[in-house]
């Protein structure tokens, strides 16, 4: 069964007020517009297009509440947990799909395991903390592994902690940045690097809670330091000056202009600066802490609530608990290779039960066999695609659906074998296999 979903981008002040509806040719609301939700979760269930094909329902969470074994199938419907492995009486969708469009820097934020979710969400409920209370950090019980696929020409990204060498080469920077001013001020940069030598954690800790209101006052003169010296190797460059890291320094300016005096801005030295290429894919396992600062992109994720936030926000951050989800190792940022498992279609499997997510493009201008070039991809549960680019007839085993550029739709597990003839571009998100 194919059913066409829709859904209102929500108006999130850092997104892009075109990049969404440029992407998949809508009128732009003349407002921001951050994401596009495609999927059941209870933030933005997405709209159903023609309600009388599944018995009057609107939304697709109400439809697949009320008939789950109909939308998920009769293996989905019947699982005694979810695909994150939590207990839930609840049958439900275990992936989210987005259109994502970052006009400004997010905030830095993490993720939890399975295990921390179930943990705190059920301390918190004993608390008696509201579940949409601003202090809440467990609004469910899931995890939230999430992948990125860029869709713009670039996109930037921080994301998981750099390794030591790194760290040290942007520090020694600093330094020469520092002495080439007319009052230097060492001082400040021996801070994070003492800090430093007594561990990774611990400078996250000290950066976080005296930045954010402690009362030595040492991390603000550091981020006052360091978005001084990145603002002194702006003008040397104009001069000529060959500059390194210019990159992570030109990030810092970027973000010192959204969030004055944030000690996110030193923390994201400490990070992979990112920038992906069209088509490059990002994996965000749990712990990984990671911000997003401009870019276009499709996002699919385990359907949670979960965020853990690390700075570069005037939203709620929980320190200790931060500490306690984030992944210190130090790694190259986790990219996300694809499976090629047939011309034109491409499968990126990041190794959880939740969500893959499948690349099917045909090119008008390369040859084909076939008169229309055709891709075939076999479900692994009920799925979502949406088409970005082009046109194409979907079917399945006993049904079909015409779909075009802008136009989504959720498919049922008992379609089998998907057929996509047609040229453009496809993103169907499912869960894993």
């Amino acid at each position: 069964m194919f059913v066409g979903i829709t859904n209102t981008p929500r108006d999130y002040a850092w997104g892009s007020t075109h990049a969404i509806a440029d992407l998949l040719g809508h009128a732009p609301s003349g407002g921001p517009e951050a994401e596009l939700w495609l999927g059941a979760h209870a933030g933005s269930p997405s709209v159903i297009e023609d309600a009388a094909e599944v018995g009057g329902f609107t939304d697709l969470a109400g439809w697949i509440a009320a008939s789950p074994e109909v939308a998920l199938g009769a293996s989905w419907a019947t699982r005694p947990a979810d695909a994150a492995g939590s207990a839930t009486a609840t049958p439900r969708l275990p992936f989210l799909l987005k259109i994502l469009a970052a006009g400004r820097p997010l905030s830095l934020q993490a993720h939890p395991t399975t295990e921390q979710a179930r943990a705190g969400f059920a301390l918190e409920n004993e608390a008696g903390i509201a579940v949409d209370a601003g202090n809440r950090n467990y609004r469910d019980p899931f995890h939230k592994p999430e992948l990125l696929f860029a869709l713009s020409d670039t996109f930037e990204a921080l994301c998981g902690f750099r390794p030591l060498a790194e760290v040290r080469g942007i520090i020694a920077e600093l330094r020469l940045l520092d002495l080439a001013t007319e009052n230097p001020q060492a001082a400040a940069i021996d801070l994070l690097e003492q800090r430093l030598a007594e561990g990774l954690r611990d400078t996250v800790d000290w950066l976080l809670r005296d930045g954010r209101g402690g009362d030595s006052g040492e991390v603000k003169w550091l981020v006052e330091r360091v978005v001084a010296l990145a603002e002194h190797a702006k003008f040397l460059a104009v001069g000529g000056a060959n500059i390194g890291y210019a990159g992570e320094l030109a990030a810092v300016r970027v973000l010192a202009a959204e969030y004055p005096g944030d000690p996110g801005i030193v923390l994201a030295l400490l990070l992979n600066r990112v920038s992906l290429k069209r088509g490059e894919v990002l994996y965000l396992p749990a712990g990984n802490i990671h911000a997003y600062l401009s870019g276009l992109g499709v996002e699919v994720m385990a359907a949670s609530d979960n965020v853990l936030r690390g700075g570069l926000t005037p939203k709620h951050i929980d320190i200790e608990e931060l500490l306690a989800v984030l992944d210190f190792t130090r790694a190259p940022s986790p990219r996300l290779a694809p499976i090629v498992v047939a011309d034109g279609v491409a499968r990126y499997r990041p190794g959880v039960s939740d969500f893959e997510l499948v690349h099917i493009h045909a090119d008008a201008a390369a040859p084909s066999p076939t008169p229309v070039p055709m891709r075939q991809i076999t479900l692994t549960g009920p799925a979502i695609a949406i088409c970005t680019v082009g046109g194409f007839l979907v079917a399945g085993s006993s049904s079909s659906r015409p779909l075009k550029r802008g136009q989504a739709v959720y498919v049922t597990p008992d379609e089998g074998t998907l057929t996509f003839a047609g040229t453009g571009e496809v993103f169907l998100a499912m869960p894993g296999a």
